[in-house]
């Protein structure tokens, strides 16, 4: 069941887990504006994703419960010639990417047995308030109303989809794993690889530029290579996910009208 609390709050998160008697809980809070965690830093990102995912972690641990906290490709530098394994040490470039990294260790010192599952570049069906709904709803969205479309053509990821990732995570309820493992959709691309491809599922018609991560807005410096690979996932025997573009199709096939209803969230 969704427990509706303030994670930073450890006497209200403690109450509110505890009244829901767990077997196990997901840590699914985040303060996820990359930029903005530039300026919130302590009070914001770090608050969130380091002191709250503690509070989440001991209220857990009190309740008897296994917790999962999520976790982000961003907690690495993106500087490798591959994808980044679990064991890798990571050696995140911006704020945000920091508080996430502190919430694995706060998650993990209060509750040793939990399971980090670090995925990346997400999409769902509301998206991020922060953000203005997910990228792909932001492409969808900008590209209806004519609006100039420039992506970066040189960061690398793995575009990996809410609902692919929530049956993969039943995988890690059941199976309650100690320690890292990555799940994403199979597959690389960079962000404009995204943006045509989802226009073209939608039957768009919109011009989508290349940019340069150094010509693009904002304030925290992105990994080039956002790749996480899954050797420990796998030798754990949890399930791979599907390609990226067949998520994507998927994703937006569902809707109804080829993503028209995939607004950006307010």
């Amino acid at each position: 069941m969704p427990i509706d609390a303030d994670v930073t709050d450890r006497a209200g998160i403690a109450a509110a887990v505890a009244g829901a008697r767990p077997d196990v809980v997901v840590n699914c809070a985040a303060f996820v504006d990359v930029d903005g965690a530039e300026d919130a830093g302590m009070a914001g990102a770090f608050a969130v994703n380091a002191v709250g995912a503690a509070c989440v972690a001991r209220a857990a641990a009190a309740a008897g419960a296994h917790v999962i906290y999520l976790s982000t490709n961003y907690v690495f530098s993106g500087t490798a010639a591959r994808p980044y394994e679990e064991d890798d040490p990571p050696r995140p470039i911006n704020v945000y990417g920091a508080s996430k990294l502190a919430g694995e260790f706060a998650t993990m010192a209060v509750a040793p047995t939990a399971t980090i599952v670090r995925t990346s570049a997400l999409y769902g069906d509301a998206g991020s308030r922060a953000k203005g709904g997910s990228f792909v709803a932001r492409i969808l969205a900008g590209a209806r109303a004519g609006r100039p479309l420039a992506v970066v053509a040189d960061q690398f990821i793995a575009p990996t989809s809410c609902r692919h990732l929530a049956v993969a995570l039943g995988a890690v309820v059941q199976g309650r794993p100690a320690g890292v493992v990555h799940l994403t959709n199979a597959g690389a691309c960079t962000w404009w690889d995204l943006a045509v491809e989802t226009l073209r599922l939608a039957h768009i018609r919109a011009t989508v530029e290349r940019t340069a991560t150094e010509q693009a807005p904002g304030r925290a410096l992105r990994p080039p290579n956002g790749l996480l690979g899954r050797s420990r996932t796998d030798a754990l025997g949890l399930p791979a996910l599907a390609p990226w573009q067949e998520a994507l199709a998927e994703y937006l096939a569902s809707d109804g009208d080829g993503g028209r209803g995939l607004q950006p969230s307010s």
